[in-house]
Parts: C-alpha cells; structure tokens; sequence
C-alpha cells in the first residue's frame, strides 16, 4: 500500500536522478514500512532501528505510522551499501549522511547567492562606469575673469 502526494523537487539524492536505480514518478509516493522495507531489501524492524538511531526519519501519519518516500528508500539502500559493501559503522553511516545533508543546504545557498548576484548585476546602472583609485592629488583653479 502506497500515498501519493505532490512535492517539490527533492535534490540531488532524489532516486529519479540517473543513479541506475528505480525511476519514480514526479508525485513522490509514501509507502507503509512493510513495502518500504521490501523495496529497499531490509526487514522492517532494521527500519525501525533506523529510525530510532535517526538514520532514515520517514513521515508520520496522525496516528504515528511511518511512511516512507521514494527518497527515504533510496537512503535506506545507501545506508546497507555502507554497512555492507563498504564496512562503514551505523555511527559513520549518520555523520556521512548529515555531512551529505550539509553540503547539499551549501550547495542550495551557493545557487541562492549566485541567481541574487545575476539580479543586482543585470539591474547594475550601465551609464555609470567604475573610475580606477588614485593616490594622485587634482588642483582646481578657476578660469580667470577678464
């Protein structure tokens, strides 16, 4: 059983960026622990854990079931290949993915930062035109009258 609800694009950890792995639709799609834990491979009581460490929070329902996106089942695929591929411990799995997490939210800034200094420079006067700085000392003397 699965929820679909619209949402914003989700960066690119979002499974629909050509990772090889399953393509999702443009709704993300919320899916109860049982199918979330066979989709990504895991028992549902891994997800549980998971959850509890603060590895992979899914959203809760108003009665407090889990639901999990598209995004989170990829997480939780990333998180086996840690452990098992790579040998990496639950405690190094977390600190790599809020460091993930980190440096997409500097990434998001930099675009941010990048798009407001395109506006500021596109609405720069052009008739003003930057005169280089001088140590050099200017002497006004007027125009003598006759």
């Amino acid at each position: 059983m699965h929820e679909s609800r619209k949402q914003p694009g989700l960066g690119p950890t979002d499974p629909r960026v050509g990772d090889g792995g399953p393509q999702y639709e443009t709704e993300t799609q919320y899916f109860v622990i049982s199918v979330a834990a066979q989709l990504s491979g895991m028992h549902a009581q891994t997800l549980r854990t998971y959850d509890r460490l603060g590895l992979v929070t899914p959203h809760r329902t108003t009665g407090g079931g889990r639901r999990y996106s598209a995004r989170d089942v990829a997480l939780l695929r990333e998180v086996q290949r840690l452990s098992q591929d790579e040998g990496v411990n639950l405690a190094g799995i977390k600190r790599i993915i809020e460091l993930t997490n980190q440096v997409e939210a500097l990434q998001s800034r930099i675009e941010e930062m990048a798009e407001e200094i395109s506006r500021i420079q596109q609405s720069h006067r052009r008739d003003l035109v930057p005169v280089p700085r001088s140590t050099a000392l200017v002497v006004w003397q007027p125009k003598h009258r006759r």
